[in-house]
């Protein structure tokens, strides 16, 4: 490699080589700046155990069906079971139903309600999925009405309660004689807890009266004076709590005015430590003036929110991120917005500006466009 002497340089020959080594200086310090961007970012995409089932064909078509099976839990499965997403087997279709990752517990009650041959099939295999062994009969009966939302039809409810008492008689052998008997006493708790807690029901039954009403129901003989009473305490004191939706939430995002993924600036970083900025892939709707963000496409309940009132939004210029647009407050005010911490405490936001970053100039316009 060739040197050379300084002193041989010109005056503007020393300037250009000082604006260089300054210039290269600069661009150091940007590398650094860059890999210690990337490390973080690798760290937080090592602790990530959520599939990205958006990049892949089959995410894309599982996201789809689980939109259309909480509509038509009918097509909804249909659709599945022609894009291979689930097979078509009773106790494949089972398991889906009984983990439930962002499907309606309403549209699972409604399918496993249904009058047919695989449905009925995949009704017995979701309860087989179920473990009742030694739990007394109410507190079972509260597990498994809470994994699915009992549908109103009477039909459907007969059909699901004579599979649960199957079930149950099966995991807690000799507790009753029959599963006849069993059955009974599941629909003389539902109906327990509805002459209990029903505010339309003016006398409510009394414990006397609920023992009168089921004798003999065991094959003519009567269950145990202590069991009965059993049920009945436990049902005055603890009514049934059945799984809702979250309807009010369900319908704000079920029609949303714009959806989808952004990089989103991490705000601790953003406000302590502005030089290392960290960006979170973050699933985004906008509804009826607010802007809900989630960790992934079929989280049920949002990282955060924000409202949008008294806000503006508009594009800026972020280093090494194209097409950012933010969120900001009216004179620098704090923008009354909360999020969910690791430990699930709902908190208040304390920002004055969200930076947000779509993945082309089409969709930050559109995002835009639709909080303006």
């Amino acid at each position: 490699m060739a040197y050379f002497n300084t002193t041989d340089l010109t005056a503007a020959e020393l300037e250009d080589l000082a604006f260089l080594r300054a210039r290269r200086s600069g661009i150091n310090e940007d590398v650094e700046e860059i890999r210690s961007e990337l490390d973080e970012i690798n760290a937080q995409l090592a602790t990530i155990d959520i599939p990205d089932e958006e990049y892949s064909p089959n995410g894309r078509h599982m996201s789809i069906a689980r939109k259309n099976f909480n509509v038509d839990p009918k097509k909804g499965m249909e659709y599945m079971i022609q894009h291979n997403l689930i097979h078509n087997s009773p106790a494949s279709v089972a398991e889906f139903l009984y983990k439930g990752e962002g499907l309606r517990k309403s549209a699972v009650g409604d399918y496993l309600g249904e009058n047919n041959p695989f449905n009925l099939e995949v009704l017995e295999k979701f309860c087989e999925l179920h473990d009742f062994t030694d739990l007394i009969l109410v507190q079972a009966l509260r597990q498994f009405f809470w994994s699915f939302r009992l549908p109103g039809e009477s039909q459907k409810i007969d059909r699901m309660v004579n599979a649960f008492a199957r079930r149950y008689c099966t995991n807690n052998p000799g507790v009753f004689s029959s599963v006849d008997t069993c059955y009974i006493l599941c629909f003389a708790i539902v109906m327990l807890n509805t002459a209990l807690h029903n505010r339309n029901v003016k006398t409510p039954l009394t414990l006397d009266g609920f023992i009168t009403m089921y004798h003999g129901i065991d094959e003519g003989r009567d269950v145990p004076r202590e069991l009965l009473e059993s049920i009945y305490e436990s049902i005055r004191t603890e009514p049934f709590q059945f799984p809702t939706d979250d309807g009010e939430f369900y319908n704000t995002f079920f029609n949303p005015d714009r959806e989808g993924w952004l990089l989103k600036q991490a705000s601790s970083l953003a406000t302590t430590r502005p030089f290392l900025k960290s960006w979170k892939r973050r699933w985004f709707i906008l509804a009826e003036k607010c802007l809900y963000y989630f960790e992934h496409t079929t989280a049920k309940e949002p990282r955060g929110i924000i409202p949008l009132e008294n806000v503006h939004v508009r594009a800026i210029e972020e280093k090494g991120k194209p097409y950012c647009f933010e969120i900001y407050s009216d004179s620098s005010e704090v923008i009354k917005a909360c999020k969910t911490e690791p430990d699930g405490r709902m908190v208040v936001g304390r920002h004055t500006s969200y930076k947000m970053c779509a993945f082309s100039q089409e969709e930050m316009n559109h995002w835009i466009s639709a909080i303006e």
